[in-house]
């Protein structure tokens, strides 16, 4: 009988040891060492019998590489598209994380079933058939032609990959959906689903698959308490594209954020709202982002913001009040804690507002987080606002950036925020004087007035 070998693997990063250690060299984490079966032996996996493997691959001139644009799979998710840069790449690889309950099994199978030219193949290892049968039925997507056996989404429990493998042979499918990849195993590695050296490898085989085969693999990942994806970080280097599901799961609105993308911007998000049908798409998320009030409310005002190529305006809620106790406070939802008090500093030296007494909070309405600097204004005036209790008309919105100097800053595509904010009916928008510059301002619709210095701010809102 042959010897058992193991080695230990940090969970946290992947990094192997021929004995355990406290303290992780990679990543510098302790206690993260875990002791796992190996198997040195190469078994058969993803096709290992093809002449393509034994062929050794030969340095080739860059210019003499022919390349041809890759098209892309368009689903009827235009949210998803516009995450993966304009569709699904052929033979690419994709990563889904997010929190347990927040929909990634379920904006999956939509994808799934809402391709009816397409033969999709759903691997589940984590539910049975049954149970993905009643959340098809609660989606409520049409059902699929029985005659045509070239399209429709189909569905396997299975965990082991080689058994997945003969099935991916027989059907031929045009994409491959795996929930999740902690759920598989492989004979290569002996160590149990979800370890270390189980991820790596049966994420490793799913890779091979996808470059040779060109059939684009969604793989759903579970995520850690700390909310990073789990299993080493040597997975999210292997797969081409990473995708971030967002939100709070008692609330309605979900995020898809690129984290990763080696086919587009990582700078896209998708918007859904959850209901008890599934996932719909949000097409005009400003209209969600800003509140619907009756009458007009002091520390209310409007900022645009981006995300991506996708411009979007945001309303900003603020209250400032006379410190209770000794110490005032300083609370921010959804906007950075430091970028706050920058600020107030800024108010209170510049602008000669006495803050320093006063405790101030500060929200971006519904639950979004904005780290764009073009918001600056707009919290600058929402915190005026509310220590003069003079309210903001509904009908203005802001976007430029604040300098220490008090100084109004240009911000990056400009033609884009006003047009935004021209679309939702604003009759005015405040920008600074330097991002004025080369715009034709008659061209627009709405009064475009550009400021220089807080100053100008105040003079024409609050004076």
């Amino acid at each position: 009988m042959a010897k058992v070998k193991t080695s230990y693997f940090c969970q946290h990063c992947g990094y192997q040891s021929p004995k355990w250690m406290g303290k992780c060299p990679s990543c510098q984490n302790w206690n993260t060492f875990v002791e796992e079966i190996i198997q040195k032996e190469e078994k058969p996996t993803w096709k290992s019998h093809s002449s393509s493997l034994q062929i050794a691959a030969k340095p080739k001139i860059i210019t003499q590489i022919d390349y041809q644009e890759q098209n892309r799979i368009i689903t009827s998710d235009n949210e998803l598209n516009r995450a993966l840069g304009g569709g699904i790449v052929q033979g690419s690889l994709i990563l889904i994380g997010g929190e347990p309950g927040i929909g990634k099994s379920t904006l999956m199978l939509q994808i799934a079933m809402s391709m009816p030219t397409a033969k999709v193949l759903y691997v589940s290892g984590e539910e049975s058939e049954q149970q993905i049968k009643m959340r098809a039925e609660r989606l409520n997507i049409p059902s699929q032609d029985l005659s045509n056996k070239e399209s429709g989404c189909y569905v396997l429990t299975e965990t082991n990959t080689q058994n997945i493998f003969k099935q991916i042979e027989i059907l031929e499918p045009d994409l491959v959906i795996v929930d999740s990849i902690q759920t598989l195993t492989t004979v290569a590695i002996e160590s149990p689903a979800g370890s270390v050296s189980q991820v790596r490898e049966c994420a490793g085989e799913m890779l091979r698959y996808a470059k040779e085969s060109g059939t684009p693999v969604f793989l759903i990942g579970h995520i850690t308490k700390e909310g990073t994806l789990a299993g080493p970080k040597i997975l999210e280097h292997m797969v081409d594209t990473v995708l971030q599901f967002e939100g709070d799961r008692h609330l309605s609105y979900r995020i898809l954020r690129t984290v990763k993308n080696r086919f587009g911007s990582t700078s896209e998000l998708g918007i859904y709202e959850m209901r008890s049908s599934g996932l719909r798409e949000v097409t005009n998320p400003s209209e969600i982002l800003l509140s619907q009030r009756e009458g007009e409310l002091s520390g209310i005002t409007i900022g645009t913001t981006l995300e991506g190529n996708r411009p979007l305006l945001v309303e900003v809620q603020s209250l400032v009040s006379t410190a209770t106790y000794g110490t005032p406070q300083r609370s921010s939802t959804g906007f950075d804690a430091k970028r706050l008090n920058m600020l107030l500093a800024v108010l209170e030296k510049r602008g000669g507002y006495r803050l320093g007494s006063q405790d101030v909070f500060l929200n971006i309405a519904g639950g979004f987080k904005v780290e764009d600097p073009a918001i600056d204004l707009a919290v600058c005036v929402s915190i005026i606002s509310s220590l003069e209790d003079v309210p903001i008309s509904d009908q203005i919105c802001f976007a430029a950036e604040v300098g220490l100097g008090g100084e109004i800053r240009a911000v990056n595509r400009i033609e884009n925020r006003i047009a935004e904010a021209q679309k939702l009916g604003f009759h005015t928008i405040f920008i600074s004087k330097f991002n004025a510059k080369g715009l034709d301002l008659p061209s627009f619709q709405i009064a475009v007035k550009p400021v220089s210095k807080i100053g100008d701010i105040v003079e024409s809102l609050f004076l």
